[in-house]
């Protein structure tokens, strides 16, 4: 029963709905079907569902081989496959996660990194806390070394105009753009889930030239899995080009 060839249209079944588990969790929570937790849900019960579809793929063709059932074969390889790529992919990213620092405050100037605002009352009471710590600024250094403040020959105005423009371009929604202090906020929402992560950028003039200072911080979550420094480098580099 357990080696049939409904076994292994069950198990070529079983990976694409872990499949479509991990999909439908994750933009799910990006379009505001359900909370991001109920997304999570979702994507555990779809590793699980890969899990078992994977061994029972691996158990069927260790059993099979050699026995000349071709047609029994070929819905457990394709069920294995697609199993062991979700896995795969989920191990990747477990793997990720394990190498960085638990931290969601990521800011180009860690001794005096920019302040928010008027996104202050947006993030609400439920958001993680704006205090940037000494922890953090230690884990940062060693994780992100290359995150600092960009230097420019290019005006005051210049430069904020330019801000702006790459900011847009990358798709965060500007919330607050004060030329007179230099500040511009915005907000960042990811392709998956849908987490929300706001961004406050500083313009200051120096020698002529200008100082550029972005500071991102995640709402929700211990970790950021290197989100806000990968988003502070690529503006950074948007901006030089």
């Amino acid at each position: 029963m357990f080696m049939s060839s409904r076994a292994s249209r069950f198990v070529f079944a079983g990976a694409c709905v872990a499949v479509l588990m991990l999909l439908v969790g994750a933009l799910g929570s990006r379009y505001g079907l359900w909370p991001f937790l109920v997304g999570f849900y979702f994507l555990f019960a779809g590793i699980l569902v890969a899990l078992i579809c994977a061994i029972w793929g691996i158990a069927a063709l260790v059993f099979l081989r050699g026995k000349g059932r071709i047609e029994a074969r070929a819905p457990f390889v394709y069920g294995t496959i697609l199993s062991a790529l979700v896995l795969a992919i989920m191990f990747v990213q477990f793997l990720d996660a394990s190498r960085l620092p638990a931290i969601h405050d990521i800011s180009t100037d860690s001794v005096d990194p920019p302040e928010f605002d008027r996104l202050i009352a947006v993030r609400g009471t439920t958001s993680n806390d704006l205090t940037y710590t000494d922890a953090e600024r230690q884990q940062q250094a060693m994780a992100y070394p290359e995150i600092k403040t960009m230097h420019t020959r290019r005006d005051l105005s210049e430069s904020f105009d330019r801000v702006l423009v790459v900011a847009k371009t990358l798709g965060w929604e500007i919330v607050n753009s004060d030329r007179r202090s230099g500040i511009v906020e915005s907000t960042a929402t990811t392709f998956w889930f849908g987490f929300k992560d706001d961004v406050v950028i500083r313009i200051r003039e120096e020698n002529g030239g200008t100082l550029i200072d972005l500071r991102s911080v995640s709402r929700v979550g211990m970790s950021d899995l290197g989100a806000n420094a990968e988003r502070i480098a690529r503006f950074l580099a948007e901006f030089g080009r």
